[in-house]
């Protein structure tokens, strides 16, 4: 029987790519199957109506390309200096086509080599002892570790009695002329609902939203999987009175008449739950999207989580329950789920890059890459200055990754974009002092009108005021090793910039400054 394989990836979309090119990069022992013709199979047919939402600026006024990260949100991350491998190089479009997006991933997958079988859906996975057994057909590949990077490739069906008789997301006609002067139903309150109401509004006589929950807008909540500016016309419809509506409530149940037609019981949330039944022509499912776990026999399926949409995962992003599988891409939404943005390539791309350092810790002897610093407050402020300032991983992934820089007798070191959570787990070590670097929201951002002058008042560059920061800005926390654990002792936070620069002498270093002396001296002797 052939040696098992170190790495077997399950998914070649973004994340499984970004994972391969990593271990191309470092000549790890790897493979990559994927059930699609080509790379980035769920985006040859989603968005259905075919543009992304992730934005694509192409001029920022930097020629930084850590910088120019922060605002191209389709690129994967490439140990090469290479412009051909960024995205921007595609499109001028603000929001591109998906189908720019395919093509990018396939000139990604061909330029950096990874190593791809296509046309080979796994069918299933069983465990073997410590290794994994993965199935395609009448072929079958022997892993050490098994990292999951599918995506969330099945269609959220919420449990409504008659919800097999509507039509899905995924399959109804994106042409509006088939709507002309009918009643539709949408179900769900996210993107993939707003951007077919959006289509349908010219041509449909009435047009409803339904969903349980209040609707979220990303300007708000700064979640970009909430409703985005780019898909709420229909809001105006709504609220111009232009036959339009949202519905806040529970679709009790769906019944098909016999004239083709269907009649939906509602549960008004607004109005104390009354039941009212309203009629429709057409009714459309557009709920989302879950984590297919089919593929797992009982012996290797992950405990799922988020009403069984993803899998539970460590701080490693390893399932809590199978040990040596990994979990990369969309699916790492379940650590910061509704928060940040590990569900989208501009967050995840930083993640999978973290999870390639953490299999390289636990698998091939290597520590977390670092830099040496003098264990010095102005050195150690310099270098966060410097960080903060140009930084896309913590800008994207916002208190989700941190840089660490320890202080360990008198030594100093520099770790970049590391889990939070997994530094608090002693994942990279429980040095003497370590400082955690992130770039953060205010705790209550997402209660804040940003655009209501009298409520979302900042103090910009304000010092003394910047723990009441509700914008993006840094947040510098010190951690003590004791017992063997790290332990929060201080936090310091940086004023926040409305050009997010934080490098002006009086307002961001010197309190740096102050703030690392006063906790290497004095806390570091013990007071």
């Amino acid at each position: 029987m052939t040696a098992a394989i170190d790495y077997l990836i399950i998914g070649a979309g973004p994340a499984g790519l970004q994972l391969a090119a990593r271990f191309q990069h470092t000549g790890r022992d790897y493979l990559v199957l994927e059930a699609g013709p080509g790379p980035g199979t769920f985006f040859r047919t989603y968005p259905r109506h075919r543009q992304l939402i992730s934005i694509n600026k192409r001029h920022t006024g930097s020629d930084d390309p850590e910088f120019n990260l922060r605002m191209d949100w389709n690129s994967l991350l490439s140990d090469r200096p290479d412009p051909d491998l960024r995205f921007t190089s595609r499109t001028r479009r603000y929001f591109p086509a998906a189908d720019d997006l395919v093509g990018y991933l396939e000139h990604f997958a061909e330029q950096t080599g990874v190593q791809v079988r296509y046309d080979t859906r796994v069918d299933g996975v069983s465990r073997q002892g410590d290794e994994f057994e993965v199935r395609s057909g009448d072929q079958t590949w022997r892993a050490k570790r098994l990292i999951v990077a599918t995506g969330v490739s099945q269609l959220n069906v919420p449990q409504i009695e008659g919800i097999e008789t509507v039509e899905h997301y995924d399959t109804v006609s994106v042409d509006p002329d088939d709507f002309i002067d009918q009643r539709v139903l949408i179900i769900g309150k996210g993107n993939s609902a707003f951007e077919t109401a959006d289509n349908l509004v010219e041509t449909t006589s009435v047009l409803h939203v339904a969903g349980p929950n209040s609707l979220k807008l990303a300007w708000r909540t700064h979640f970009v999987g909430h409703l985005r500016a780019v898909n709420n016309n229909f809001l105006d419809t709504y609220q111009l009175k232009s036959q339009n509506a949202i519905l806040d409530g529970d679709v009790q149940r769906i019944r098909k008449n016999d004239d083709g037609t269907f009649t939906v019981t509602f549960s008004f949330a607004r109005v104390n739950e009354v039941h009212k039944d309203l009629t429709y022509d057409r009714v459309i499912l557009a709920a989302g999207f879950r984590f297919d776990a089919s593929i797992f026999d009982e012996d290797s399926k992950p405990d799922l989580v988020i009403r069984d949409r993803f899998p539970a995962q460590t701080s490693a992003w390893e399932s809590v329950n199978v040990p040596g599988l990994y979990i990369a891409g969309t699916l790492s939404q379940m650590r910061d789920f509704k928060k940040s943005t590990s569900g989208f390539i501009h967050g995840f791309r930083y993640a999978v890059r973290a999870l390639s350092r953490i299999l390289d810790q636990r698998y091939e002897g290597q520590d977390w890459p670092s830099t040496e610093l003098a264990a010095e407050p102005v050195a150690i402020t310099d270098a966060v200055i410097a960080r903060v300032n140009r930084t896309s991983a913590l800008w994207q992934q916002f208190g989700v990754l941190a840089d660490v820089v320890t202080v360990d007798g008198g030594q100093a070191r520099y770790l970049e974009e590391v889990p939070v959570d997994y530094f608090r787990e002693g994942g990279v070590g429980v040095p003497e002092h370590a400082f955690v670097v992130t770039l953060e929201y205010g705790p209550d951002h997402d209660q804040v009108d940003p655009f209501d002058i009298d409520v979302a008042r900042i103090a910009q560059d304000e010092p003394g005021q910047a723990h009441d920061a509700a914008y993006l800005h840094p947040v510098v926390r010190h951690y003590r090793k004791t017992g063997g654990a790290p332990e929060l002792v201080a936090t310091h936070h940086l004023a926040e910039n409305l050009e997010n620069e934080w490098n002006r002498p009086a307002v961001h270093q010197e309190p740096l400054t102050a703030f690392l002396a006063h906790q290497l001296e004095v806390v570091g002797a013990g007071h």
